[in-house]
């Protein structure tokens, strides 16, 4: 975006004399402020709630390729890899940060493209700031204020929340490509500028579709600060309200589908009402006094008048409308800019319940720019006054406010620094958060600290006796301590109360294969396919329990299944390969695609994996390829007598 004289307002001298390369210097030193105060991310070790779906267990993150974008993208009424909307855009991102290396024991890829949008964000906030009041200074002041506080840290280091960036990059310039044209006169080009921000708003949408109120917030703009609401700014609006109405049908299917909502009229109007007044004043305490943040802010108990939060929150409200009615008479800036921020934040307000938090830090990420709004005004009518004491003082406030914003951003960021520690955090600020114990049980669990993991799970079935996750989990960790007996019956009990569960079905099968009970395993197997036909895993498993019963047939069909999702899977690769080139059946053996997948698996393993090198030398035999067999068959020798290069074998 070229900053030029046209795009100032007139009333301010001193902005339009401003240079461009001054400008852009003011805005790259923001950034470099915003970049060095949160630094910290990029070593951030924690895997916050979600991440699984997002990264350690996703097979289509974890395999970059053309197909599993197009499964991102096409997948719209029912993702088949994340239990939430339509958000193929944030995905296929994750996807190619997976492809430069990104993996659970390496997230800085990760969080250097969270970063990098979070800095972009911040520069186009200082970009539209400066569009709509012309003062370079405060527009980069105010941007720098959105930058370094602490409320910015959650979107960066938490992996799944690629789409909170993502989404406000795009709104971002969707909203300056709106402005733009209208502030510099530059009516020539209107209509380009107008498609640039249709466009920008549909690829927000497909980023997170809580972007959907972006026309709102234009119309809003048009009031104040253009001063231009008319019918005319209405009509132009048609388009995106129709692109927004079309993303909230798809969104509403999706959630329901994938993980299941609750409609207003299941909560009740009163429930409702209390939980607009909590958020609204929650959001502005937390915003002006941002301290113990937590990636999980549980529901009041009892969300009624009794609780103080709520009451304050009442309270709050009615005395915040009162303020905001007072301000019309000398200014549209306060009631403008906050209903910006409520129109931009009410799709995450819990009318339509999709989480197990009243309120979240991310949600208001974007919103957040009404607020920086009445910030940036109030500046701008300082220095346009001449309170020239006064603007110094707000400077020196805005200093200060920065720096202790700073501190407290660096502070917050040493709870991501490992997941365990970071749901500790969370657990000293919500002791009785069945989520959080649940979380924190899967992060010891990953640790080999299976007695602590067991101890939380107890906690969440104290706190919520009915938790199927909860038993699957203990089911886990007792599986990992041996303990299978104990294992299947706690599966079994998740299974009671949540039939549809694939994890216990699917962890059940693997207990009862380790009893070498496959008839029942695949059973289990096969009720999970029934739930989700196209989980890559449970077919890789189903086929490795009808291997191991005989039935090589049917297994190779589940093989190849699994392989559509996860073609570079050492143990599928390595499992087709061996029964093609051993089915006793002639009709069935294939010795040329035996040796194709046995030597894209040792390809895989580098070929350092003695199981896969025997693989690929029985290929190699039954294809009648004999030196080479040889060959491979002198590298197992080999292997044999290094006992370091067994253990690295073993290890990989």
């Amino acid at each position: 975006m070229m900053f030029t004289k046209k795009s100032v307002s007139k009333s301010n001298k001193l902005a339009a004399a401003l240079p461009l390369g001054m400008a852009y210097a003011i805005i790259i030193a923001v950034c470099v402020a915003v970049l060095i105060v949160h630094w910290p991310a990029l070593s951030a070790k924690a895997l916050s709630f979600d991440d699984n779906q997002y990264l350690t267990k996703n097979l289509l993150v974890q395999n970059p390729s053309w197909r599993s974008a197009g499964r991102f993208l096409t997948e719209i009424l029912r993702p088949s890899t994340v239990e939430g909307y339509y958000q193929p855009l944030a995905m296929i991102s994750l996807m190619f940060d997976y492809a430069l290396g990104g993996r659970e024991n390496n997230m800085m890829p990760f969080h250097r493209t969270s970063l990098i949008f979070h800095i972009a964000n911040t520069a186009l906030i200082i970009v539209l700031l400066y569009l709509l009041f012309g003062q370079i200074w405060i527009a980069a002041a105010v941007g720098l204020l959105f930058g370094v506080h602490p409320m910015t840290v959650e979107p960066i280091p938490w992996v799944g929340e690629r789409k909170t960036l993502l989404a406000a990059f795009f709104s971002l310039w969707s909203l300056i490509f709106y402005v733009y044209p209208r502030v510099t006169g530059h009516k020539s080009r209107v209509t380009r500028f107008y498609i640039g921000s249709l466009v920008a708003y549909l690829l927000a949408l497909m980023s997170k579709p809580t972007s959907t109120p972006l026309p709102l917030v234009m119309l809003l703009l048009d009031y104040w600060p253009l001063r231009r609401i008319s019918w005319r700014a209405v009509l132009e609006k048609i388009p995106f309200f129709v692109l927004g109405g079309i993303s909230a049908i798809v969104t509403v299917i999706s959630q329901t589908r994938a993980a299941g909502v609750t409609t207003p009229s299941q909560f009740g109007l009163e429930r409702i009402i209390m939980v607009l007044c909590h958020n609204i004043i929650f959001y502005l305490y937390k915003i002006s006094w941002p301290v113990n943040l937590s990636s999980h802010y549980p529901f009041p108990e009892p969300l009624n008048l009794s609780q103080p939060m709520v009451l304050a929150g009442v309270i709050g409200t009615i005395i915040l409308f009162l303020l905001l009615a007072i301000s019309l008479r000398r200014t549209r800036a306060a009631l403008a800019g906050w209903l910006i921020f409520f129109a931009a934040i009410l799709p995450t307000m819990q009318i339509i319940g999709f989480s197990n938090v009243i309120a979240s830090d991310k949600f208001a990420y974007l919103p957040s720019i009404g607020l920086l709004m009445i910030i940036a005004s109030f500046l701008v009518w300082l220095c346009n006054n001449k309170f020239s004491t006064l603007c110094r003082i707000s400077a020196a406030i805005i200093l200060l406010l920065a720096c202790a914003e700073s501190t407290a951003t660096r502070r917050y960021l040493t709870h991501w620094q490992d997941s365990i520690g970071f749901f500790e955090h969370m657990l000293s600020l919500a002791p009785d958060a069945v989520p959080v114990h649940n979380n924190l049980g899967m992060a010891l669990y990953s640790k080999g600290r299976f007695d602590e993991a067991i101890n939380h799970y107890h906690r969440v079935l104290q706190l919520q006796p009915d938790d199927a996750k909860a038993y699957n989990n203990l089911g886990l960790a007792l599986r990992a301590q041996g303990k299978l007996n104990e294992a299947i019956s706690y599966y079994q009990q998740a299974l009671r109360i949540s039939p549809d569960l694939i994890e216990a079905h699917n962890n059940l099968g693997i207990a009862l294969a380790f009893q070498n009970r496959f008839g029942e395993a695949i059973d289990q197997y096969q009720q999970a396919l029934k739930i989700k036909p196209g989980s890559a895993e449970v077919h890789n498993n189903l086929g490795s329990a009808l291997q191991s019963s005989g039935n090589l047939d049917e297994a190779l069909v589940h093989y190849r299944l699994a392989l559509r999702d996860i073609p570079d899977s050492v143990e599928v690769n390595n499992n087709l390969a061996w029964i093609l080139a051993t089915h006793p059946d002639q009709k069935l053996r294939d010795t040329s695609q035996a040796v194709a997948f046995a030597e894209h698996t040792a390809e895989l393993t580098k070929y350092k994996n003695p199981t896969v090198l025997n693989t690929l030398m029985t290929a190699y035999a039954a294809a009648g390829k004999k030196e080479l067999a040889d060959q491979i068959r002198k590298k197992l020798e080999l292997y044999k007598q290094q006992p370091s290069d067994r253990k690295e074998i073993k290890n990989h």
